[in-house]
């Protein structure tokens, strides 16, 4: 079971939990993050860096947001590079606007 980065990250971008992933296992496009299935070890530590609450277990994926797994699962194989360290979020957000989603 993989984790799965959701809605929230989108157009919002933050890294914090690239930075705590023991397996550079992030990967990024020009509006979020996802993660790539085979790579994650499922240790969660990217969840409570996460501050607008995007990543979830797998099997806890919001029903609203159960669109998000195959995204992860087709991103994070191929169409977006991968990130291992911290960058800005996207400009303008500040976080509180993102949960609003």
């Amino acid at each position: 079971m993989a984790y799965i980065v959701c809605e929230p990250c989108h157009d919002c971008k933050y890294t914090d939990c690239v930075e705590v992933c023991p397996v550079d296992c992030f990967y990024e496009d020009d509006r979020m993050l996802y993660i790539h299935p085979d790579e994650c070890i499922d240790c969660g530590a990217c969840i409570p860096e996460c501050p607008v609450e995007a990543i979830f277990a797998e099997a806890d994926v919001p029903e609203q947001w159960k669109e998000w797994i195959p995204i992860n699962y087709e991103r994070g194989r191929s169409g977006s590079t991968q990130i291992t360290h911290k960058k800005d979020p996207l400009a303008g957000t500040t976080g509180k606007e993102c949960k609003k989603k």
